[in-house]
This record gives C-alpha cells, structure tokens and sequence, in this order.
C-alpha cells in the first residue's frame, strides 16, 4: 500500500453544487433562489429591522423624552465606603487610583462622592464632583476636599 492507492470513504465527499449553470444542472432558472424579487438579486442586504413590509417596531411603539447628549455620567460613591477603604488601608487621601485599586470604580469614571453614611477618620477626598452633604460631612470631621476637572 501507498499514497497512490488511499480513496475517501464512500460518501464522505460531497459534490458541491454549481449554481446558475443552466437547466441541465437542476441548478439553473432561479438558481435556487425562488421566484423574483429583492432576495433573489446578487446585492441584497436586508435592512435592520425590516419585518417585511409591516411597520416595524420601532415606527409602532411611541417615543418621549430625550437624551442628553452632552450628560456627564458619574460612578457614584458613597461616605460609608470611602470610611471602610480606611479602616482596611489605613489611609487618610483617597483617589480615584484608590478607588480603582479596590475595584469600586475604574479609572476612567467620573466620581461623585454622596453623603449616606457616617465619617469617623479625616480624609483628604479627590474625585469630580460632590454633594453638598458629603462636602458638609467630610469637612465637619477635618477633612480636606479637592475637586478634579472633568
């Protein structure tokens, strides 16, 4: 035995079928296609959310509202966890680096410190913006606030 004499299996080779080759080919007319229209021409892409000529859903549902395009979203944070950072650090600044080491935000998001919660330790808070409960709660116990430009 050699390579000369190795054959597939048989029916492990599939003839591959040869479209629009004429009618002697089974394969021709239509080409498999069906009859006329838009899917049966070379070109055609079916355009997103078409339902074949119904109204689509989204000409069906109502709108309302906007959307801001010039809204700055921020990745809220509150006072209780700025204080258990902390307690487990044992640091006194905290940044959006911090923050982002301990996984709470990453470092391309906005911060915005909010207010729930309680302070015991004094911090020196770095982030985008603050609510006016947090900046009374954060300087009430020393601590120190700077805004960074967003």
């Amino acid at each position: 035995m050699d390579l000369t004499n190795i054959k597939h299996i048989k029916g492990s080779e599939k003839k591959r079928k040869r479209i629009g080759r004429g009618q002697g080919s089974g394969y021709g007319g239509t080409s498999t296609k069906g009859n006329n229209g838009s899917q049966s021409r070379s070109g055609y892409k079916r355009n997103y959310g078409y339902e074949g000529g119904q109204m689509p859903i989204y000409r069906r549902i109502p709108k309302f509202g906007f959307k801001n395009i010039n809204r700055k979203e921020f990745t809220p944070v509150n006072i209780d966890t700025l204080q258990k950072i902390a307690d487990e650090k044992k640091i006194t600044a905290i940044n959006p680096d911090i923050l982002a080491e301990n996984g709470i935000t990453s470092k391309s998001n906005l911060i915005k410190i909010l207010g729930r919660g309680n302070l015991k330790a004094k911090l020196t808070v770095e982030a985008h913006s603050f609510s006016k409960s947090a900046i009374k709660t954060i300087e009430e116990k020393g601590g120190k606030i700077i805004k960074i430009q967003s």
